[in-house]
């Protein structure tokens, strides 16, 4: 593999968690923001399958962290994109089941 390839490599990792540390951190604050609502969104939740772009970064980049990159990219690509912002919102849900056996096996 050339050098420059590995280096887009770096850049693209490096991307890819600048993004997932925003999403914790845009998770965090939300929690830390309003816990009165806290209890509301979670039945809101249980009634509806609505999972956010950030909940699945968050995932992802954790499972990433763990050495499973290669994985996480093979999961996004499953449902046709070459980036999370990328895949349909319909398919979040999967995608978290899909995330959820990687180093559980």
């Amino acid at each position: 593999m050339s050098k420059i390839k590995l280096l887009l490599d770096v850049v693209n990792d490096m991307r890819s968690l600048a993004g997932s540390i925003q999403a914790v951190c845009e998770a965090m604050a939300d929690s830390d923001s309003d816990p009165k609502e806290a209890p509301n969104t979670k039945t809101e939740k249980a009634n509806e399958p609505d999972i956010s772009l950030e909940k699945v970064r968050m995932v992802l980049a954790e499972k990433s962290q763990l050495g499973f990159t290669a994985e996480v990219r093979g999961i996004i690509g499953k449902y046709g994109a070459d980036k999370l912002s990328a895949v349909d919102k319909a398919y979040y849900a999967d995608i978290l089941k899909d995330a959820e056996v990687l180093g559980n096996g």
